[in-house]
């Protein structure tokens, strides 16, 4: 995983200042963990994987984690 984000990341752009990198590395975070299906995960991304974790055993869980979904107010 590192060397994901370290190609996504630092070895394709320049950034001006270190919140712009921490900037850009949300958003790559967000975006794989809503988009990215993964083989280990039975070709679910890791938050369908979560969710579906958590209606089969909610007792693990504190907070619904369909509510931390990001939407369009982003």
């Amino acid at each position: 995983m590192n060397r994901t984000i370290k190609d996504a990341t630092v070895k394709r752009y320049h950034y001006e200042g270190h919140n712009e990198l921490r900037q850009h590395l949300q958003f790559f975070v967000d975006a794989y963990n809503y988009g990215r299906r993964l083989k280990t995960l039975r070709g679910l991304n890791p938050y369908e994987f979560i969710c579906q974790a958590w209606t089969k055993e909610p007792e693990r869980f504190r907070l619904d984690p369909s509510h931390h979904m990001p939407g369009p107010n982003i």
